[in-house]
């Protein structure tokens, strides 16, 4: 089977693990082309009825530092901006006005974890707009139809199972997380290898016992 042409890679810029992952799309097979769509992984956690990793004290410590770790693994410079998690909405908005571009990505996401800038900061964000040639960033913030664009995207996003991110998407197939890549790559090479009797079989294993919420 060919490799598919278009991948979804979805993302919001308050992931640390967006900014692990983008490097790696350049992993992806020749004729792969990549939409990048930024969202609001906040009102994902919502939909789901998740808690995000900072939400909880120890697994934030925790997280903070697997991600510095894989950064340094890999070769990336990392450095966390002054607070996190922080309101990320200014810095998706300007990257979908500037077409949300991959370089748009790139920019924002350098920013907040290479540079460790706070892109929640009105100047932060007209430096970024000047970097990708958006005019009038305040106004294009308040865009509706920006802010309408990010909505849809999201939405679209929890329609289709994205439960967090970053997500690689490829056709109906949904890739988790940063340490999920080499998966959606084993995908792409031999998406037969995934429709086995094993994995067949893991759609149908039934719940056996189910936490109830506490009043």
């Amino acid at each position: 089977m060919g490799t598919p042409a278009r991948i979804t890679w979805v993302y919001d810029v308050v992931s640390p693990f967006a900014y692990l992952s983008l490097p790696r799309l350049a992993q992806l097979p020749p004729g792969c082309t990549v939409e990048a769509v930024p969202v609001l992984l906040a009102a994902l956690l919502d939909h789901f009825g998740q808690r995000g990793p900072a939400e909880i004290d120890s697994k934030r410590l925790f997280t903070y530092r697997f991600v510095l770790w894989r950064a340094r693994r890999a070769g990336l410079p990392m450095r966390f901006p002054p607070r996190h998690p922080f309101n990320p909405l200014a810095a998706l908005r300007l990257i979908i006005a500037a077409g949300s571009t991959l370089e748009a990505a790139r920019t924002a996401l350098s920013a907040v974890f290479r540079d460790g800038r706070d892109v929640s900061d009105p100047k932060v964000i007209a430096e970024l707009a000047a970097n990708l040639g958006v005019a009038d960033a305040e106004a294009r913030i308040q865009d509706p139809a920006v802010k309408a664009k990010l909505r849809q995207n999201t939405e679209w996003a929890a329609a289709h199972g994205i439960f967090g991110v970053p997500t690689v998407v490829v056709g109906e197939e949904c890739f988790w997380g940063d340490d999920a890549f080499d998966m959606a790559l084993d995908y792409l090479a031999d998406p037969e290898g995934f429709r086995d009797e094993a994995m067949r079989a893991a759609e149908a294993i039934p719940i056996g016992a189910a936490r109830v919420p506490r009043a």
